[in-house]
């Protein structure tokens, strides 16, 4: 399930009108940049929640990974659209370099290929580092705590058989 949802979101980073955004509808593109990273933040938080109490019925390694995917996508679509107004990006001109640029952001890598030129892609660029620093970094401790309880567990339970 999660790789299809995972593959979902790829899909549709590339199949919706991305087009219609940016410079053409700016308010519509912020307004949404802004509802849907907020709306994926807050099902982190509430993921990352459910590592903390431990809760049982809960299936945090999926929602989670699927929430980093889609926040990189978020990003990403913001990049492209943002692109298409001139002055704001140096070599970025389609999708896949959009996403090129998100990972090599969130890799902390700079190549320096693809630069932010303009005040708006500085502006996103800081946000997606200081997003991905806060929640992102929450998100995988959270994962790497609930491997690690999970095998804990599974040892203790392992060895209570045995002996």
């Amino acid at each position: 399930m999660r790789a299809g949802a995972a593959a979902g979101v790829v899909v549709a980073y590339f199949l919706l009108p991305l087009d219609h955004l940016g410079p053409q509808r700016p308010v519509l593109s912020w307004l949404l940049f802004a509802l849907i990273l907020t709306v994926v933040a807050v099902l982190l938080l509430r993921q990352i929640r459910h590592v903390l109490v431990d809760r049982p019925d809960s299936r945090p390694g999926m929602v989670l990974s699927l929430l980093i995917v889609l926040s990189v996508h978020v990003f990403s679509a913001t990049y492209y659209a943002l692109a298409k107004q001139p002055g704001e990006f140096t070599g970025l001109h389609t999708r896949v370099d959009a996403l090129y640029f998100t990972v090599v952001t969130l890799a902390t890598v700079g190549y320096g290929d693809i630069t932010p030129r303009g005040q708006s892609a500085r502006i996103i660029t800081v946000l997606q580092i200081a997003y991905s620093f806060v929640f992102l970094t929450a998100a995988a401790t959270a994962l790497t705590q609930r491997m690690r309880d999970m095998v804990v567990r599974r040892t203790d339970r392992d060895r209570d058989r045995a002996g």
